[in-house]
């Protein structure tokens, strides 16, 4: 039972460890690749000693039992092959032949699992702790299971290293650098003995956990800065799906929320750039957090415009309705930090534009940079109604008024856009009577002709 006791405890950390990778991101496909390695590799450590710890009476059937091991060298394989397919590539690249690498590895795996179960015995005598009889690692039965177990370990580290030659960010290049570290130790677990098998392992365990939980910790606070500004929607759907599938365009009808400053320009010119800097932050971080409460993703920052996507890149289901209720949202947060900011030959003020339509989704850019995009009428029109709306006003297009069944709104005289065949209805969605009053007397009394456009505040 003393040579029994330590394994049942680096058994119990790989089990834990993989059910941690699951339960902290269990849809992720990568996350449980990851998770079921682990505990795959706890199960095959129990077995291994409860029922091989003594050759001799090891039973007839132990063959199966390196069956687990043969499934985690796959799963750990498949999550380094899920790894890759996260990062981009350079177009020259040649990603088919990685992929190859790894499937090869993956069938070596196999074939190491297939021939214990074939010749249970010669696994036990000639390549199970085969450190405490060092004359069998010249026979012929060691490397018959030596060989694909080495097969799946220079799979992975050529796969690892093709990961590393995509340039990951830090925090997938520690974590991927701890597995490669670890493998040995690992490894060393089936060859040496006993004791020193426990060590090696729990050894190569901690180095991996190590690297995987700096990589947790660069992945948090990666995600609470980006999160005051951007939807998590995008790195879920990569995180979910594989970069492969995310990159893949789609159809869908979604939403469109475009916002901006009015007299930014003017603004501009005449104050400091700290100043104006200060105002985009506290600008972007005003709507950057309405648009998370909703949901939704910025698609991206055009100086003092922002163009939000409701419905994309995953679906909601009521999007239009989204779509009006964060456009209000953003002007209720807007409209007092607008008063705040302008100055009396310089003020300014918000205006939005919302339309509904099919657009065309997916990722684009460089194996340097990606963007999440979206192509299609419905945002050219977003941003014009977003061009022709007065300060705190909302204009809507007739689809979104549609699909949200909204009621009370004013018409507007049609616009004619570009990719639409005759001039599109559009409705204004103003404030409240009273609160129209008010805007109306500050904008008379802060309109002039070098601040704002005609008919704007």
């Amino acid at each position: 039972m003393s040579d029994f006791t330590p394994h049942i405890l680096v058994s119990i950390v790989a089990l834990g460890m993989g059910l941690a990778f699951v339960s902290a991101d269990r849809r992720s496909a990568t996350s449980r690749a990851l998770g079921a390695g682990l505990g795959l590799i706890g199960i095959s450590i129990y077995l291994n000693v409860r029922y091989i710890g003594d050759p001799a009476s090891a039973p007839s059937w132990s063959g199966w039992l390196a069956l687990p091991e043969s499934l985690a060298i796959m799963s750990i394989l498949e999550w380094i092959l899920r790894v890759r397919r996260t990062i981009p590539a350079a177009p020259e690249v040649n990603v088919a032949f990685g992929d190859r690498v790894l499937r090869l590895g993956q069938a070596a795996a196999l074939i190491y699992g297939l021939l214990s179960v074939w010749l249970p015995q010669v696994r036990i005598t000639s390549f199970l702790r085969v450190f405490n009889h060092p004359e069998s690692l010249l026979t012929g039965g060691f490397w018959l299971f030596f060989t694909p177990v080495a097969v799946s370990v220079l799979a992975g580290l050529v796969g690892i290293i093709l990961v590393l030659n995509r340039r990951p960010d830090r925090a997938e290049r520690v974590r991927v650098l701890a597995l490669a570290v670890a493998v040995p130790f690992l490894l060393a677990g089936f060859l040496l003995p006993l004791h020193q098998a426990a060590i090696s392992t729990v050894l190569g365990e901690v180095i991996f956990l190590v690297g995987a939980v700096q990589y947790h910790v660069h992945q948090g606070r990666r995600g609470q800065f980006l999160s005051r500004f951007l939807s998590p929607q995008v790195a879920q759907l990569v995180a979910e799906r594989g970069l492969d599938r995310a990159m893949r365009e789609n159809y869908m009808e979604i939403t469109v929320v475009c916002c901006d400053l009015r007299g930014f320009t003017t603004f501009a010119a005449e104050q400091p750039s700290g100043r104006v800097l200060q105002v985009l932050r506290e600008y972007y971080e005003a709507v950057g957090k309405a648009v998370a409460d909703f949901g939704a993703t910025i698609k991206d920052y055009a100086g003092d415009g922002i163009l939000i996507l409701v419905g994309a890149p995953l679906p909601i289901t009521f999007h239009a309705r989204c779509g009006i209720e964060l456009a209000r949202r953003i002007r209720s947060v807007t409209v007092p930090l607008t008063a705040e900011w302008g100055t009396g030959t310089a003020p300014l003020g918000i205006g939005v534009g919302v339309a509904s339509g099919v657009v065309t989704l997916g990722i684009i850019g460089t194996h340097s940079r990606l963007e999440y995009t979206a192509v299609g009428s419905t945002v050219n029109l977003a941003s014009r109604l977003c061009d022709q709306a007065l300060h705190a006003e909302i204009l809507v297009a007739e689809r979104t008024v549609e699909l949200a069944g909204e009621v009370g709104l004013k018409e507007r005289a049609p616009m004619t856009v570009k990719g639409y065949a005759e001039p599109v209805r559009n409705f204004s969605l103003m404030l409240d009577a009273a609160r129209n009053a008010e805007l109306a007397v500050l904008q008379e009394a802060n309109s002039t002709p070098e601040a704002l456009p005609a008919g704007r505040v």
